[in-house]
């Protein structure tokens, strides 16, 4: 079988390495190809493009890099039709996926999306024309398959969280000692560590007996890091070490997004953080309906990690949340203790990537 893969982001690449080596046990023979990174390259897809050139956040940001976007999306469609793939095989990143599906699905071509875009929380409107283009969702948070159900009368397939399996993997070949570290995760895309990145690194001053490390997200260089971290004696930078960081840290300041439900599955307390561009902030604000920012509370439904949202995160708020954190007992006793729940919600799944390479064989092999 011949299947094209397309993510957009890092933790899209981490997920379709794992949904890659799955294919291949269920199709030893199976020939891929797909947008991704070095991790899909390494699992055995032929690159296309990699995702370090696709990362646009923001609607302003959106709006002046359309003519890029443009392009990636006709770049696209004539490298499919020219490998004429069996299966697409799309991964969350839906401002791009999704045109591409509509695309696909004119032409003929089978369609499975593995981690269902967020649909829920904005564009809900999406949902119709989705269910138009796409053979088979596979979702992997476990209130969007009640979801789809309940208002789409869309049967879909919950699989299990990703993540789980990632982190299992780690812990299984990692022992760390906790040692006194607040890590920093500002975030994978230039736009949006410079925005945060600087308001975490003004409370390292605040708390010298701890060493603050920044995790660097893949994709970047070193030196876009530097200008930030001068005259900082207790920051320091890591690369492709962001589980082994959370493993061995007291807290952590992350951005909103995938990395919040990765410190959580690591039971590390955390402080989740979001400033964007004002005038994408401003629209997000009327689009968006839903109560939290941070995947951790979205699954559980309630307040579980403190937000500091765009104006709020600013130094004063980020010291007194930090100082609560790592010295409140009952408040680390009351987060681990959902942070367990978390993990058992999650985990109830299976193993994402088997479960979900399972299905696409099944859907492949139907007469």
């Amino acid at each position: 079988m011949k299947y094209y893969i397309i993510a957009g982001e890092a933790s899209g690449d981490l997920h379709g390495s794992n949904l890659i080596k799955q294919l291949k046990i269920q199709d030893p023979s199976a020939l891929i190809k797909g947008w991704g990174g070095n991790l899909m390259e390494a699992a055995g897809a032929q690159l296309v493009k990699h995702y370090r050139d696709l990362a646009f956040m923001g609607f302003a940001e959106v709006i002046k890099n359309l003519p890029t976007i443009l392009g990636n999306l006709n770049f696209c469609k004539k490298d499919i039709s020219s490998f004429q793939p069996d299966v697409l095989i799309l991964i969350d990143y839906p401002g791009f996926n999704l045109r591409i599906a509509e695309w696909a699905k004119q032409q003929g071509i089978k369609i499975v999306y593995y981690i269902a875009p967020q649909v829920w929380a904005w564009k809900a409107n999406r949902v119709k024309k989705m269910k138009q283009c796409i053979d088979l969702m596979l979702c992997i948070l476990p209130f969007e398959k009640a979801y789809f159900k309940d208002h789409w009368n869309w049967e879909v397939e919950y699989v299990g969280h990703p993540l789980i399996e990632v982190i299992e993997q780690f812990k299984a070949t990692h022992q760390f000692e906790s040692k006194p570290i607040i890590a920093l995760l500002p975030g994978s895309r230039k736009q949006e560590i410079a925005k945060k990145l600087p308001i975490m690194l003004s409370v390292a001053p605040h708390f010298p007996q701890y060493e603050f490390v920044v995790a660097k997200a893949p994709g970047q260089e070193d030196d876009f890091y530097e200008p930030f971290m001068l005259g900082q004696p207790n920051v320091r930078l890591v690369k492709d070490s962001t589980y082994a960081l959370l493993s061995q840290s007291t807290a952590a300041l992350v951005t909103s997004g995938t990395a919040t439900l990765e410190t959580a599955l690591f039971g590390v307390p955390e402080i989740v953080c979001y400033k964007g561009s004002n005038i994408s902030y401003q629209i997000a604000k009327r689009l968006v309906k839903i109560k939290f920012i941070s995947l951790v509370n979205l699954i559980m439904d309630k307040e579980i990690v403190k937000e500091l949202i765009q104006d709020q995160l600013n130094t004063a708020n980020l010291v007194q949340e930090l100082t609560n954190l790592v010295n409140n007992k009952a408040l680390q006793d009351q987060l681990k203790e959902e942070y367990s729940q978390l993990y058992q919600l999650l985990a109830g799944g299976g193993h994402a990537s088997h479960n979900a390479a399972s299905l696409i064989s099944q859907f492949l092999h139907k007469k």
